[in-house]
């Protein structure tokens, strides 16, 4: 057990004395979860909202497509995005291979799901009372919308809260899209995997308490939008 003491002890030291390969891969899984989650917010909500508002042909069954993405399998959302943006892929000329906006396309992919359907299902539970009040003052579509997902903000607060909770998790993707490159597409994930593999448990244990105080971050933003949505 002595050496688990150590790695912890060395785990401290290397955060706190601000160790680079640590930080590059916090850097990294920062800004790749920022873009993703950013991207997912402007897409999956006005979507989430048109699924969860609106009356069309099919949607019952666009309904369970969304639904079934939410297990979308990590790896093999990254099989299907590198088969694209590799070489001789279709969007093999953007030069997205091995890069952040690489990785940050499959994220985007996986997190999009969570952030319409969660989106929908808050859109769907609201008051009608809402919507007739909305129409009586006179709403048009952009405001209605607006006024809907406003009272719906702390439910759309946890679908963010949960996609982002899955971006900064997910190594599947990562590793096959980043390449787990060193300074440059090595995320916290990646580099736990990497490193303890390689015997650095002090690396990798560091890596992960940074990710548990993420996690812990995300759940604090869910317990909190669910107390003051309850309010």
């Amino acid at each position: 057990m002595d050496y688990i003491a150590q790695g912890v002890i060395q785990a401290f030291v290397l955060l706190w004395t601000g160790d680079e390969e640590t930080w590059s891969a916090i850097y990294t899984t920062v800004k790749m979860s920022s873009i993703s989650i950013a991207v997912c917010l402007a897409l999956g909500t006005p979507l989430g909202f048109i699924l969860g508002y609106a009356d069309f042909p099919g949607k019952k069954g666009v309904r369970t497509v969304v639904n079934t993405l939410l297990a979308l399998p990590t790896v093999a959302v990254g099989l299907v995005v590198y088969a694209f943006i590799s070489r001789r892929g279709p969007l093999g000329e953007l030069g997205l291979l091995f890069t952040v906006s690489g990785m940050a396309v499959g994220q985007i992919i996986l997190a999009l799901p969570v952030v319409v359907a969660l989106t929908a299902n808050a859109v769907e539970s609201m008051d009608e009372r809402l919507r007739l009040t909305l129409l009586t003052l006179g709403a048009d579509g952009k405001r209605l919308a607006l006024s809907t997902l406003y009272e719906a903000r702390y439910a759309v607060l946890l679908a963010a809260a949960n996609a982002y909770g899955r971006v900064i998790s997910e190594v599947g993707v990562s590793m096959m899209l980043g390449g787990n490159i060193k300074w440059h597409t090595r995320t916290i994930t990646t580099a736990i995997s990497l490193e303890t593999g390689k015997g650095e448990f002090a690396l990798g244990i560091a890596l992960g308490l940074v990710l548990l105080i993420l996690a812990f971050a995300v759940n604090s933003v869910l317990s909190l939008a669910r107390q003051r949505a309850t309010i």
